[in-house]
């Protein structure tokens, strides 16, 4: 199957840009002196928009019409990919406070028997267990304390950027320890002794932890080292913490996915008016007021303005789905070629999407890939970290490049001696939603190498997955069921990645499609 060429530049292209095809020649006989016709505007030009016409330079009232429609539709465009990560987190923030009823710095939600296809989250996994809470420092300072032996944690701030890693990437190394987290111009008091000391520039920051299965493939100690020694609570209130409620959000229906239609922008603004201004630079503050988004005032396009704003989110949805499935960037696939068109979630390999370390500004696309498809944003998922953290590749398309269906059957051979120093799962994702595939038959849409031990294993230590409606006879423990009507992509994860995968000696194939 061909591959479907679309790219932000192209795309925009349409929303954002009137090029001049044909251009009447004009000359400069109406001055004194020579005028170089570069700095001429034509009397007529036409572009894909229509005929633009001039006077002597000065546009006629449709030109300015088409013109001005364009850029407000452009930077409608551009305020859905480049605050797509703000919009993402303030759901994951109203899917715990209104769906969960979840307060921040009280309540901590635990998957006790990990998170199942009935949660609406951007790829989250079946493999580890979450704790999740938020935390609100418009009142001050905010203690975390973590217990021993968490996997992977992190706090983000109100754009999804990286404040602090906890648990086995952090500084406290997996031997747990106390944080204090300083929000919008909080000092760090006078002695922080016994403190982890970070400083976000948002009002709101989502704290995610993971704790691993033990060695049968049970929630049970991760879930009792969570409620047993996870403390969240103001600084204030250090000499005598309230206790934490936690509460158990397996196979809860709630949504934590931003909208991909006007509803976007609503969402947006509601971390506009929370947050402090500066957490965002003026240019991004200004493409949201050019479209009627500004701290302090009302949100209230006319219908008109509502209309082109809807036709704008559209176009962005499209863009963010054709960088996502169809990158055109060889820095977002793993292996030279599109190799098995394994993709990374950190082109470049750098959790700011920074091109040449900054000389190069910003990955606009990389980061659009990103914030689309996940969530969690921490440089231990983007560095070369082995036996720390974890490392993902994901792919939605066959051998022949065909988009995976789930009408077929197909087969993806996990070599032997998977380079993960804990454990290594593969999970099955809707590419609508980009949550987990749902089936009546399988809730949990995935296999672990730790939970799933009755999977079969080849006599070279490879391992078979199979991935159709129905189960291949004799294969039903190596089977993740897919849904005839949908499409599917998948994310191999591995947990303590190992050098193998960073250099490669160890390589994924491709998903074979079967006859």
């Amino acid at each position: 199957m061909k591959l479907f060429k679309s790219s932000l530049a192209s795309a925009l292209l349409l929303a954002s840009t009137c090029l001049a095809v044909q251009a009447q020649d004009l000359k400069a006989s109406r001055y004194n002196t020579p005028i170089p016709e570069d700095v001429l505007t034509p009397d007529r030009v036409k572009t894909r928009l229509g005929l633009f016409n001039y006077f002597d330079g000065f546009p006629d009232d449709e030109t300015m019409s088409l013109a001005r429609r364009q850029v407000d539709l452009g930077r409608g465009v551009q305020t859905f990919l480049n605050f797509m990560p703000a919009a993402s987190l303030e759901m994951l923030y109203m899917g715990h406070r209104d769906g969960y009823g979840m307060k921040p710095n009280q309540d901590i939600g635990i998957f006790d028997e990990l998170m199942s296809s009935k949660s609406l989250w951007l790829t989250g996994n079946t493999d580890t267990v979450y704790a999740s809470t938020f935390l609100d420092l418009s009142d001050g300072p905010i203690i975390v304390e973590v217990p021993p032996g968490t996997g992977p944690g992190t706090v983000n701030d109100a754009f999804f950027r990286f404040v602090v890693d906890m648990g086995g990437p952090g500084p406290d190394k997996g031997k747990g320890g106390k944080y204090l987290i300083l929000g919008p111009g909080q000092q760090a008091p006078a002695t922080t002794d016994g403190f982890f000391v970070a400083k976000t520039p948002s009002y709101i920051n989502w704290l995610i932890l993971r704790g691993f299965l033990d060695e049968e493939g049970k929630t049970d100690t991760a879930r009792d080292s969570f409620k047993n020694g996870l403390k969240v609570y103001p600084y204030a209130m250090r000499a005598n913490p309230q206790a934490n409620n936690f509460k158990n959000l397996t196979d809860w229906t709630v949504n934590t996915i931003h909208a991909n239609n006007f509803r976007f922008y609503e969402e947006l603004n509601e971390v506009i008016q929370r947050e402090p201004s500066e957490m965002f630079s003026p240019e991004l503050l200004g493409m949201a007021s050019a479209i009627g988004i500004q701290k302090g005032k009302s949100f209230a396009p006319d219908t008109e303005q509502k209309a082109l704003l809807t036709e704008a989110v559209a176009i962005g949805n499209a863009t963010a789905r054709s960088i996502l499935f169809s990158p055109q960037d060889p820095k977002a696939y793993i292996y030279p070629n599109r190799d098995g068109y394994w993709q990374t979630g950190f082109p470049g390999g750098s959790h700011e999407y920074l091109v040449n370390k900054g000389n190069g500004g910003r990955d606009m696309d990389g980061r659009t890939l990103f914030f689309y498809l996940a969530t969690v944003n921490t440089p231990a998922m983007a560095l070369e970290l082995p036996g720390v953290g974890s490392q993902y590749a994901f792919s939605s398309r066959d051998s022949n490049g065909a988009y995976l269906d789930g009408a077929n059957t197909y087969k993806l051979t996990i070599p032997a001696n998977a380079p993960a120093n804990r454990f290594w799962s593969f999970v099955v994702y809707d590419p609508q939603t980009r949550s987990m595939l749902q089936s009546k038959e399988q809730p949990y849409p995935s296999k672990n190498s730790k939970r799933n031990q009755d999977m079969l294993v080849n006599d070279d230590g490879s391992v078979d997955l199979y991935f159709g409606p129905k189960a291949p006879e004799g294969k039903k423990t190596n089977w993740i069921k897919t849904i005839p009507s949908k499409g599917w992509f998948g994310i191999l994860r591995l947990y303590g990645p190992l050098d193998p995968w960073f250099n490669q000696t160890w390589k994924l194939g491709a998903i074979k499609k079967m006859n």
